[in-house]
């Protein structure tokens, strides 16, 4: 659990980023054999590709580092649970383990396809979930 939290935090300062960048903030970061492989935040707005979660981004660096697609030896930590696409990409990826903070109780994959990721792939939520909670809302009070 304390290696969770440590990596919670880093995701939590690629959310931080984001949010600066007026992209939503939520953040990723891949780790295989407890080192950092790939930070991201989502860019949807930056890129103007709806696809640029930070999961897409982070796996695709992930990716890239590892010189192969699989990434059945990482973790990926992310400050909101996934949705739908990226629970899609993370099974594809076959993802050894997931581990995420706030719940989307709107768009997240655990509510409309909970088996989208790879069937050996473990899961943790709510790691650190107020805090990346905090920043969503903080975010979306601000925009509206």
């Amino acid at each position: 659990m304390a290696d969770d939290e440590f990596y919670m935090k880093k995701a939590l300062e690629e959310a931080r980023q984001a949010f600066s960048q007026g992209e939503i903030p939520v953040g990723a970061v891949v780790v295989c054999g407890g080192r950092i492989l790939a930070r991201a935040h989502n860019l949807t707005e930056t890129l103007t590709d709806v696809t640029a979660h930070a999961e897409m981004q982070a796996v695709t660096a992930a990716a890239n580092a590892l010189g192969g697609k699989y990434l059945n030896d990482c973790t990926l930590y992310v400050t909101m649970e996934p949705c739908v696409m990226c629970a899609g990409a993370l099974g594809w990826a076959q993802l050894g383990r997931l581990v995420y903070g706030a719940t989307d109780e709107k768009r997240g994959f655990t509510r409309f396809a909970p088996q989208a990721l790879h069937p050996r792939t473990e899961v943790a939520g709510g790691v650190m979930a107020a805090e990346a909670a905090d920043l969503l809302k903080a975010f979306f009070k601000v925009r509206r």
